[in-house]
């Protein structure tokens, strides 16, 4: 049940501003200086630092922690911006550091949206229209531009800039102060600038549990891509006709049949 926004199931600190429309669920709790706005709405148990601005129209979990400083749901810095209605939601459990930025959406999707169980670091940057993933971990000020998408289990180390519109598929890892400029295929290790491909991410996939056979398959994918002379046509259909028809394996597949941007070799 969504209470008052200063009821005693909530710690709320007598220096924070919290706007009177903004749903405040149980065992939130609020510190000194800390700027709730309009239409925010805050999920049972999360602890929001002192100095935090949520702006407006912003949808924060259950159990998340918001640190010092923080700016989260402010306008989109994008020049056609006309003041619409936009939101940001912040699934259940994430963890955003001191002084992260992230903006809500525009006109073109509405939304920006940053899953459950993630890891925000100091800095970072999510702009309008972005889409993570669960379980995203994404290092100090690492900045992104506005339609980035990035899946569930992504690591990306810190200083990366990531172009707009890039996708960064599943299970990827970014080493830092990378420069993505084109899609990071699912299952890959990446980094450089320019950035390139280093196989699969082996040790990522196997403490997630991915089986021997699926890895395995995976890899003579990965191989049929970038070590080979075929081109993105023909390597798509040797894979489809040689490999075992593997849920994991599909998701490599389709990412590049979806690919706008082109992929990262």
């Amino acid at each position: 049940m969504l209470l008052p926004t200063r009821s005693s199931a909530a710690e709320i600190h007598q220096t924070a501003i919290i706007d009177e429309s903004a749903e405040i669920e149980d065992g939130v709790s609020i510190g000194p200086y800390s700027i709730i706005g309009p239409r925010v709405r805050i999920g049972a148990g999360t602890r929001v630092g002192p100095h935090v601005l949520i702006e407006r129209d912003t949808s924060l979990g259950s159990e998340c922690v918001i640190h010092k400083g923080a700016v989260l749901g402010t306008d989109p810095q994008d020049l056609k911006y006309a003041d619409e209605q936009t939101t940001l939601e912040v699934g259940d459990r994430t963890i955003i550091r001191e002084y992260c930025t992230l903006n809500r959406g525009t006109v073109a999707t509405g939304i920006t949206r940053v899953g459950s169980d993630c890891m925000l670091m100091a800095y970072v940057h999510v702009a309008h229209d972005c889409r993570l993933g669960d379980h995203v971990i994404l290092s100090n000020s690492v900045n992104m531009a506005g339609h980035v998408t990035i899946g569930d289990w992504v690591i990306v180390s810190g200083l990366t800039p990531i172009h707009q519109f890039v996708r960064i598929g599943a299970h990827a890892f970014v080493g830092g102060a990378s420069r993505v400029v084109k899609d990071i295929p699912p299952y890959v290790k990446a980094a450089g600038n320019p950035i390139q491909l280093y196989g699969l991410n082996s040790v990522g996939l196997q403490r997630r549990g991915f089986s021997d056979e699926v890895r395995r398959e995976l890899k003579r994918a990965y191989r049929l891509f970038f070590a080979s002379t075929y081109n993105t046509t023909q390597a798509l259909a040797r894979a489809r006709e040689e490999l075992r028809a593997i849920p994991e394996l599909d998701v490599f597949l389709d990412f590049f049949d979806t690919s706008e941007r082109g992929v990262s070799a």
